[in-house]
């Protein structure tokens, strides 16, 4: 499924007022930071990837990681959207015995390809796909959406050198940097200092990388297609500048999003706005 510029900006608030309803409807789930890569989860899964929903394990599909697992409403939402799984299967997020736990859980759901939840682990097992592929000569790529908080794990930065030394020209890493973290950032409740700026630090881990809006569509489907084009023996970094809680102004930048769910007014002002905006 390839959409048009415009149809993926009409899916992506789809996507977000799916994840409002959802989290809404259990009254719990990571709204923050599903809403700030909702527009990086869209242009991956209905331009980019190369999948098939009606066969989730096909051998030959490119490969996805959710490492900062804590989001998985935002993945289940869009696996939802791209046909993946039901939307009245949403309503079961994180119940007992639920294929959509309140973390991915490869287990459970045919469409995961790996489990996560504990933070800056999942680039490890993204790196380990990347050298199987390679290995057995796929040409598949694996992608891997990480978080600017879980990149003050040691193990973020240990798997980015193996990727550098093991020539993983077929990994992205895409870094949702929306500055905010559970309790603010570091000592205080501001953004994240600009010092910490991941495209440097992939750079100096022999990646190519580029900084993007994550939430203009036009750059992001731009610099995938680059992305996409480049076999060169380099792993790849695109860094994505984001706003937690983006699209509802009154969670924009709002740590307390981070794990909350709207209450009866919240989300029908969440919705109304969303639906002025889409």
């Amino acid at each position: 499924m390839v959409q048009s510029i415009e149809q993926l900006k009409l899916t992506a608030t789809v996507l977000r007022k799916r994840i409002l309803s959802t989290a809404y409807y259990k009254k719990q789930g990571h709204v923050g930071g599903s809403l700030s890569c909702a527009d990086i989860l869209v242009s991956l899964f209905f331009y980019h990837l190369s999948i098939d929903p009606s066969n989730p394990k096909w051998e030959d599909r490119d490969r996805f990681v959710l490492s900062k697992g804590h989001t998985a409403l935002g993945l289940y939402a869009t696996l939802a959207l791209r046909g993946y799984i039901s939307e009245e299967e949403l309503k079961t997020f994180d119940q007992y015995e639920s294929r959509l736990q309140a973390h991915p859980d490869m287990t459970k759901l045919d469409a995961l390809d790996m489990s996560t939840g504990s933070l800056g682990q999942g680039l490890s097992a993204a790196v380990g796909i990347a050298i199987g592929a390679k290995r057995l000569k796929k040409g598949l790529r694996v992608y891997c959406l990480i978080g600017d908080g879980e990149s003050q794990e040691g193990q973020i930065w240990e798997a980015a050198n193996i990727a550098g030394k093991y020539k993983l020209d077929n990994l992205i890493v895409i870094m949702d940097q929306n500055g905010l973290q559970q309790y603010g950032w570091k000592n205080g409740h501001g953004r994240m200092k600009p010092e910490s700026n991941g495209k440097r630090k992939f750079d100096s881990f022999g990646f190519d990388t580029w900084e993007v809006d994550g939430h203009y569509m036009e750059d992001l489907i731009h610099v995938l297609t680059e992305v996409k084009s480049m076999r060169n023996g380099r792993p790849k970094a695109i860094i994505a500048n984001t706003t937690k809680g983006k699209g509802v102004h009154f969670m924009e930048n709002n740590y307390v999003w981070h794990s909350k769910a709207p209450n009866d007014e919240e989300y029908i002002m969440a919705l109304t706005e969303l639906e002025e905006r889409g």
